[in-house]
């Protein structure tokens, strides 16, 4: 054959040889194409957009179980781990709309977090986005139960406590009106009225001054407040009550403290605990407030040499409307309230409250709170000869 021929033929083979490499590459292509929408699928327009913007949990699964789409408030309720659904409760609901077709809807019980025993509520509507995904929106009802739950709890234990003092009054009425020409038996039954008015109204300001403190926004709008100011107001309110039992009140400790919160509840708080410290101290004794500061916390600890609290009694004395001992509580007018005060302001602070204790040699109450991040200065308070007799107890607790 001639050279030219020869040329032609060759010319002709190469390109039918790369004209078929050429069609095996693209037909490669496109099946890659193919394989990478299955493996790793894209929502359909606008989900993505509409997921961003949710302040609930969304999630988008594919027919594998894959996540392929999550909203931050998924990530936020910890719903989604290693591209799967991290609770399976959620997942079965999935699958199941995925199986039948049809849209469900639950409410869902799950842990907060792998080692955490707080529970979420969650009320959970699975349904199907387009032909192949499934669209799972998660809606967090854990704040609006608690507070379902602080209601009845309330209505239980406010229909508890009120029976006492109202059947007194009722009881106190109707025996005035035979007494009535008897001006001692009316004077004796008009100062029990107004003692027993008085607890009803102790009572009324201590269960709003809780339901305020139970309250999502208790801490709206946090100011700079002195811890200072807060202890002054607070023994300045118990002083008459500590001269007349005979209690002698000191204060000791560092100056200048300050922390973000509402001045107003924290005088409360520190009101409860020198009121109770008071009314279980015997005459002759000595209440001590001291104010520390150290790791950025401030600590009011209130120490008491009264009675003390039985070891099986400490971690229920800040429930509601729990007595350490009914009878003394009642005769001094307490409602069993003012701990669980204490205990709602500080955790609304993020701080705590812990008790130590000893039968017989009394307690001493520590209130904790983060300080301010600014530093104030310092200047130690001289402690006093007689305050310096007051038993320094572990706080540490």
């Amino acid at each position: 054959m001639d050279s030219p021929w020869l040329l032609v033929a060759a010319s002709l083979l190469g390109l039918i040889v790369g004209g078929g490499f050429a069609a095996a590459l693209f037909y490669a292509a496109r099946k890659g194409e193919r394989v990478a929408g299955v493996v790793t699928p894209s929502v359909p327009d606008g989900v993505s957009q509409v997921l961003d913007a949710l302040e609930t949990a969304g999630i988008v699964v594919d027919p594998s179980g894959n996540v392929v789409k999550v909203s931050p408030g998924a990530l936020a309720l910890g719903l989604v781990r290693d591209n799967r659904i991290a609770h399976t409760e959620i997942g079965r609901l999935a699958d199941q709309v995925r199986d039948t077709g049809e849209a469900i809807s639950a409410d869902i019980d799950i842990s907060r977090g792998r080692f955490s025993d707080a529970t979420l509520h969650l009320g959970v509507r699975a349904a199907r986005l387009g032909t192949r995904y499934v669209l799972v929106l998660a809606q967090d009802h854990t704040e609006s139960r608690r507070l379902d739950e602080v209601r009845r709890d309330f209505i239980a234990n406010i229909s508890h406590e009120l029976k006492t003092p109202i059947g007194a009054v009722g009881l106190l009425a109707e025996a005035l009106e035979p007494a009535a020409d008897d001006p001692v038996q009316v004077r004796k039954f008009a100062a029990r009225l107004r003692t027993e008015a008085s607890r009803l109204a102790r009572l009324t300001g201590e269960i709003i001054d809780l339901s305020r403190l139970q309250a999502a926004d208790a801490l709206h709008q946090p100011e700079l407040v002195a811890i200072d100011q807060v202890v002054a107001a607070a023994l300045d309110q118990n002083r008459v009550a500590a001269e007349a039992n005979g209690v002698s009140l000191i204060f000791a400790g560092d100056r200048g403290a300050k922390v973000y919160g509402d001045e107003a509840l924290l005088v409360v708080a520190v009101h409860n605990l020198i009121a109770n410290a008071i009314t279980y101290s015997p005459p002759r004794s000595r209440v001590g407030v001291g104010v520390s500061r150290k790791d950025g916390l401030v600590e009011i600890a209130v120490t008491d040499q009264g009675v003390g609290i039985p070891e099986d009694d400490r971690d229920r004395v800040f429930e509601r409307f729990f007595r350490v001992d009914q009878a003394r509580s009642r005769n001094t007018g307490g409602t069993g309230l003012g701990l669980s005060i204490v205990k709602h302001t500080v955790q609304n602070h993020g701080g705590e409250v812990k008790v130590w204790s000893l039968v017989g040699k009394g307690s001493t109450f520590t209130i904790r709170i983060p300080e301010a991040p600014e530093k104030p200065t310092t200047a130690q308070i001289p402690i006093t000869a007689a305050s310096a007799d007051i038993p320094a107890h572990d706080n540490a607790r």
